[in-house]
């Protein structure tokens, strides 16, 4: 249920509707749009009323949110979130970047990237330090080690940098040295890990899971945002399908699809999406044309030897070609890069 307030209501007018909905036992979050304020009101809301609330002095009308994912929903905030990550953002109308080797290697090894990153314009840096891998016996990740040459290499190109984390226990550790917090594809519904996300101040990037839907994707969002935390950007990753040709199946209709249903941005990666080489830039052009307000691309100097997912990570030259082809891309559908 959400309460739009009239746009000239008073603070008194709406402390006085807040008090009401505490002390019924309902959690409010309050959003102010361009010309109202919207009363989100979370909780069991199917035994109240609506008639009790549009009495109430500054109350200009009670709608009911049909959806599950309440905070989520456009009803909720009609106007578009805008994620801001260092100087990216993510829902306005420039399209935000983020670049990076799989995993973090070495300190040289992510330094050498970050230089790189930088000098294409790209304002965020991505490398797992907590590897989730399908054998235990492939490489993990250098854990915190890892996010301190992270952060060192950001530091020293002037951007901002995202991880992953994998457990509730790695939230601390990460805090002290990323940008934004990455919850990866097998974790979208690790619901432990998402509620603890929504207590702290960091953005989160949030991956759709392998075999999730949109609506789920949108609720494990729901569990971040009821804890209070709603900067989120939502990534498209590619989901399982029957095809075999592809890593996965880049679900390019998710991006418009999520924009009508949903005030939070959404990203794709087009590098886990296909999972080879030669057909990330293709997903990754397609991605902007349909509506993405941004890409998450694994790049590295040498690919071959890279310690994971070397087939779908572009050489140097071929994110600077991609760069220059999404800023042509984007300039056609009134978007900058």
């Amino acid at each position: 249920m959400i309460i739009i307030m009239d746009k000239n209501s008073s603070d008194q007018q709406i402390q006085h509707v807040l008090e009401m909905l505490f002390n019924r036992g309902f959690d409010v979050h309050r959003s102010s749009g361009a010309s109202q304020i919207v009363l989100g009101v979370v909780g069991d809301t199917q035994s109240v009323d609506v008639r009790d609330f549009e009495v109430f002095d500054g109350v200009s009308e009670v709608i009911r949110i049909s959806e599950p994912y309440k905070l989520a929903s456009r009803t909720f905030k009609q106007e578009n979130t805008i994620v801001k990550v260092g100087n990216v953002e993510f829902g306005g109308n420039k399209i935000g970047l983020i670049a990076g080797p799989c995993s973090i290697e070495s300190r040289e090894q992510i330094k050498k990237i970050a230089k790189f990153v930088s000098q294409t314009g790209t304002g965020m840096l991505r490398g797992g330090a907590y590897k989730p891998r399908t054998s235990p016996y492939s490489f993990q990740g250098m854990g915190e080690e890892g996010l301190k040459y992270l952060r060192e290499a950001g530091d020293e190109n002037g951007i901002a940098v995202v991880s992953e984390v994998m457990d509730r226990m790695d939230i601390i550790p990460a805090l002290k040295y990323v940008d934004m917090i990455q919850v990866g594809a097998r974790n979208m519904q690790n619901f432990a890990l998402l509620k603890e996300l929504g207590k702290v101040d960091k953005p989160i990037l949030l991956k759709r899971g392998m075999s999730a839907t949109i609506k789920e994707l949108l609720m494990a969002a729901e569990y971040i945002m009821s804890g209070g935390n709603h900067n989120i950007v939502l990534c498209e990753r590619g989901i399982r399908t029957f095809e075999t040709f592809t890593r996965n199946t880049l679900d390019i209709s998710a991006i418009p699809v999520l924009k009508s249903l949903t005030h939070l941005p959404i990203i794709t990666d087009p590098s886990h999406g296909v999972g080879i080489r030669d057909k990330i830039a293709p997903m990754a052009r397609a991605s902007i044309a349909a509506g993405a307000d941004g890409l998450i691309i694994e790049t590295h100097y040498d690919p071959e030897a890279a310690f994971s997912d070397g087939a779908q990570t572009l050489y140097f030259d071929q994110y600077e070609e991609l760069v220059k082809e999404v800023k042509i891309i984007a300039s056609a559908v009134n978007r900058t890069v």
